[in-house]
C-alpha cells in the first residue's frame, strides 16, 4: 500500500501543477479521486498502456465527470500511456490534453469525449454489452460525480443495466457532497444514493475513497461480485480537495486554479515521491 500511496501523492502534485500552469481547470474533484485512480490503474484493472481503441481482452474505464481530467491525465501518463512531459501542455493551444477528455486528438487511454455530464453510464453499459457479445470475461469500470446524478439520463441507464443484467460493469460514484454551485443537498437533494441504486436493482457497495487499504479491498470485492446477474455500484465517500488543507470540503475549488502562493502552500503538504514532470 505504501507504493500506491506514494503514487497518489505524486498524482496530486501533478494535478496542482497542471491546473496552475494553465491558470484553469478543476482541482477539487481531481484531488479527491486521486486514490481511486491510483488503485484502479495500478492495482485493480487489467489494462494495456499500448492502448487499442476497441479495448478487446482487457478491462476498460470510462470517466463520465470529465471535468476532473487532470487526475485522469496524470494517471494515464504515470501508467505509461504517453510521455509524462506532455502533462505540461494541459489546456494549452493545440494540446492533446483538453480541459475535458476528447477523442479527436487520439490521446491514448481516452475512449469517449466526456464532460457533458450524465452520458458516461450509457457509454459504459454499451461497452459492457459489447464485451458480453464478444464473450470476453473482462470488466468495464466507470466513474461519476454525485452532482452529475442530477442528470436524468443516469437513472434511465441504471434501469437498463439492471433489467438487462449487465453484470460486467462496476460503476463508482464520487460521493463528496459538493458541486460547482454548492453542496449537493442544497443544489438538488438526491437523498440516500445507496438506497436508490439498491432500488434500481444494482448490487451496491459503500467505501472510503480516501483510505487506500479500504478502497482497494472494496474494488477487489466489486470484481468478485461481477458475473452474478447484477451491475455493481460503489458509492465512494471522498473529500473534495483531499490532501490540501485549505481546499478540503470547499466547493469553491471545484474549478479554480491556485495562484503562485497557493500552489507553493499546497505542494508543501504533498511529498514528491516519483519526481515531478
Amino acid at each position: 500500500m505504501a507504493d500506491l500511496k506514494a503514487i497518489a501523492s505524486q498524482i496530486r502534485r501533478d494535478i496542482l501543477r497542471m491546473v496552475h500552469g494553465a491558470s484553469s481547470g478543476h482541482p477539487g474533484g481531481s484531488l479527491g479521486c486521486a486514490d481511486f485512480f491510483t488503485a484502479l490503474y495500478f492495482e485493480i484493472m487489467k489494462h494495456d498502456p499500448k492502448f487499442s481503441m476497441d479495448g478487446k481482452n482487457e478491462d476498460i474505464f470510462f470517466l463520465s465527470n470529465g471535468h476532473i481530467s487532470p487526475v485522469f491525465y496524470s494517471t494515464l501518463a504515470r501508467s505509461g500511456y504517453f510521455d509524462l512531459k506532455e502533462l505540461a501542455t494541459f489546456r494549452k493551444l493545440n494540446s492533446r490534453l483538453q480541459g475535458h477528455p476528447a477523442t479527436h486528438e487520439h490521446l491514448p487511454g481516452i475512449r469517449i469525449a466526456s464532460g457533458s455530464l450524465g452520458q458516461g453510464m450509457s457509454a459504459a453499459i454499451g461497452a459492457a454489452l459489447t464485451k458480453k457479445l464478444n464473450k470476453e470475461s473482462n470488466i468495464v469500470f466507470s466513474l461519476h460525480g454525485d452532482g452529475e446524478l442530477d442528470e436524468g439520463q443516469n437513472w434511465e441507464a441504471m434501469l437498463f443495466a439492471a433489467h438487462h443484467k449487465v453484470d460486467n460493469l462496476v460503476s463508482t460514484v464520487d460521493w463528496n457532497h459538493q458541486q460547482i454551485d454548492g453542496t449537493t443537498d442544497k443544489v438538488l437533494n438526491l437523498g440516500n444514493i445507496r438506497q436508490k441504486f439498491d432500488a434500481f436493482g444494482w448490487k451496491t457497495l459503500e467505501t472510503n475513497g480516501n483510505d487506500m487499504e479500504v478502497l482497494v479491498k472494496t474494488l477487489k470485492e466489486a470484481r468478485t461480485l461481477t458475473g452474478k446477474g447484477q451491475p455493481v455500484a460503489i458509492l465512494m465517500h471522498t473529500i473534495m480537495g483531499k490532501g490540501v488543507d485549505f481546499m478540503e470540503n470547499d466547493h469553491s475549488w471545484h474549478g479554480v486554479a491556485p495562484n503562485d502562493e497557493q500552489l507553493k502552500r499546497a505542494l508543501a503538504q504533498l511529498p514528491e515521491t516519483l519526481g515531478d514532470y
